[in-house]
């Protein structure tokens, strides 16, 4: 396991949403921007995923293996995966002074399992402590738009159709969004709330407007960490 004390240079930004909010659009638009603007070198990972074991995680995850063992076995695995994909690209990343962003991260469980899931906020906050640690992002970008909106997009993405998260009823969704209007509340000085309705390019703009403000050392050409 690598060292958990916080990694010095690196910058972790992680994006959070519900369902169709447009996170995979805007982290690839983001970290081309990242090293257009810097120089800084960029990773880019998602959640569950990011390693070789937590890919495989995913997989079962979203196909609905693990739904029928409820919220504490899905979060278990959640877990498991992050723990994964902390120790193996995204702290050695940072640790080498570089940019993480992630699609989604630990909000993620908070909202899915925890919020629209019904499982216990203190099982959640002892998982958090054991595998997160202080590897805590430097900034959460939360997408927003409503339920409705969201779900008709991930329909028109086509595909092999809905995953287990998104099959959900309207009502799991709803409970997404206040769930992560609600952290963004509690942790004004790590999130940031984006409005996703807009068209992606004013999303982007917004979404770059926020990361120069709040993360200076990524605000111009030439910036360092």
């Amino acid at each position: 396991m690598q060292d958990p004390k916080p990694p010095k240079g690196g910058l972790f930004i992680t994006f959070e949403g519900g369902e169709g909010a447009g996170k995979s659009t805007q982290v690839a638009r983001l970290a081309a921007t990242l090293r257009a603007r810097t120089g800084r070198p960029v990773v880019v990972t998602r959640e569950p995923g990011g390693s070789a074991y937590a890919e495989e995680i995913r997989a079962a995850l979203l196909a609905g293996a693990a739904k029928p063992y409820g919220p504490f076995a899905e979060a278990l695995l959640f877990s498991a995966a992050r723990l994964d994909h902390l120790d193996r690209l995204i702290r050695p990343a940072l640790a080498r002074g570089e940019t993480v962003i992630c699609d989604r991260f630990s909000d993620s469980t908070r909202a899915y399992q925890g919020a629209a899931g019904g499982l216990d906020p203190s099982v959640l906050t002892a998982l958090e402590r054991v595998v997160v640690g202080p590897t805590r992002p430097d900034l959460t970008l939360i997408l927003d738009l409503s339920p409705e909106t969201g779900l008709a997009r991930a329909a028109a993405r086509g595909g092999e159709g809905p995953d287990r998260f998104e099959s959900e009823a309207l009502s799991f969704h709803a409970r997404l969004r206040a769930a992560f209007l609600t952290i963004a509340a509690y942790e004004p000085e790590r999130c940031a709330v984006i409005d996703a309705t807009a068209d992606p390019d004013t999303v982007e703009a917004a979404i770059a407007a926020t990361v120069a403000a709040r993360l200076p050392a990524l605000a111009g050409e030439g910036a360092h960490g």
